[in-house]
């Protein structure tokens, strides 16, 4: 809900002023849509009716919502093993998406609670914040 989602942003700014983090590098937020399919048989059986408008709902269970967190986080380091080229993106870019310019996870959220279809998959999205990895040649950081 907005108000549990609330409490949560609350609860990390709290921790973020309790230990007064200091990053040396740049700090970047990544998205990453996780797809997922069902089958049509399953949908039909999550259709429901919500104030006269058609929608889904979904009933998890954290041990399920944990699986399909480690599924996308699997799929992400797998993509980036791959070295898949991409094009408009800098050096920089590159290497974050091929994660070795990627040094501290700050914070890793699964969203699902904004899920969209796209066809037939269901998609969530997976948010990280990354700090670059600073490398230090002769002594200096660069």
């Amino acid at each position: 809900t907005a108000i549990e989602r609330n409490n949560i942003f609350a609860t990390i700014k709290r921790c973020a002023k309790k230990l007064k983090p200091e990053y040396n590098g740049n700090v970047y937020l990544e998205t990453v849509r996780c797809y997922f399919d069902i089958s049509q048989e399953n949908l039909e059986k999550c259709r429901y009716t919500y104030h006269g408008n058609e929608t889904y709902a979904f009933l998890m269970s954290d041990k399920y919502i944990m699986a399909l967190y480690t599924h996308c986080l699997v799929a992400r380091k797998e993509a980036a093993m791959k070295d898949v080229q991409m094009e408009g993106l800098t050096e920089k870019e590159y290497g974050m998406v091929r994660l070795t310019k990627v040094g501290d996870v700050l914070f890793q959220a699964f969203l699902f609670d904004d899920v969209k279809f796209q066809t037939g998959n269901i998609i969530g999205e997976l948010l990280t914040i990354y700090v670059e990895r600073r490398r230090i040649t002769n002594g200096k950081e660069g």
